[in-house]
C-alpha cells in the first residue's frame, strides 16, 4: 500500500493510524480554533462590559457637575441674602438707636414743659438725674414720671 509521499506500509493498520493521527489533529485544531473564538467574545464582552461602566461613570459625574453647580449657584444667592439682611439689620439697628435716643429728648423735653406749667422742679418730675440706656431704658422706666402723661403729650405733638 502506497501513502502519500511515496511510503508504502504492508499493513491497512499504518493507514488507519495515520488517519486516525490526521483526526485527532484536525480535531485538536477545531477545538483550538473554537477556543479563540469563545476567548475573542469573552474578551468583547468584557470590553462592553468595561465601556458601560466607563459611560455609567462619566454619566454619573456629569450629574454630580450639575448638581454642584446648583448648589454653587444655590450658595452664592444665599451668602447674597444673608449680606443683604446683615446690612440691612445694620441699617436699622442705627435708626433704631437714632430714633431712641430722638425719644428720650423729647421726653426730657415735654418733662421740662410739663415741669414749667406745673411749677414743679424738672428735677422732680424726672426723678432726679435721669440716665438713658442704650436700648432706652432710662428714668422713665422706673416710673417716676408719669407714662401716660408721656405718650399723651407725644401723641398731642404728632
Amino acid at each position: 500500500m502506497t501513502l502519500s509521499g511515496g511510503a508504502s506500509s504492508g499493513s491497512s493498520h499504518g493507514t488507519r493510524s495515520l488517519g486516525s493521527e490526521g483526526d485527532m489533529v484536525h480535531r485538536m485544531e477545531l477545538m483550538r480554533k473554537r477556543r479563540m473564538e469563545s476567548n475573542r467574545e469573552s474578551a468583547k464582552r468584557s470590553r462592553q462590559r468595561k465601556q458601560q461602566h466607563l459611560d455609567d461613570l462619566n454619566s454619573q459625574v456629569d450629574k454630580l457637575r450639575t448638581t454642584k453647580q446648583q448648589l454653587m449657584v444655590a450658595l452664592n444667592m444665599t451668602s447674597q441674602n444673608y449680606a443683604a439682611a446683615a446690612a440691612q439689620n445694620s441699617v436699622l439697628r442705627t435708626q433704631m438707636m437714632e430714633l431712641q435716643s430722638r425719644l428720650c429728648a423729647l421726653r426730657e423735653i415735654i418733662c421740662h414743659m410739663y415741669a414749667t406749667t406745673t411749677n414743679v422742679h424738672p428735677a422732680t418730675v424726672m426723678g432726679g438725674a435721669a440716665t438713658y440706656h442704650t436700648f432706652g431704658e432710662t428714668a422713665w422706666n422706673s416710673g417716676s414720671c408719669s407714662m401716660q402723661m408721656v405718650d399723651h403729650l407725644l401723641h398731642q405733638c404728632f
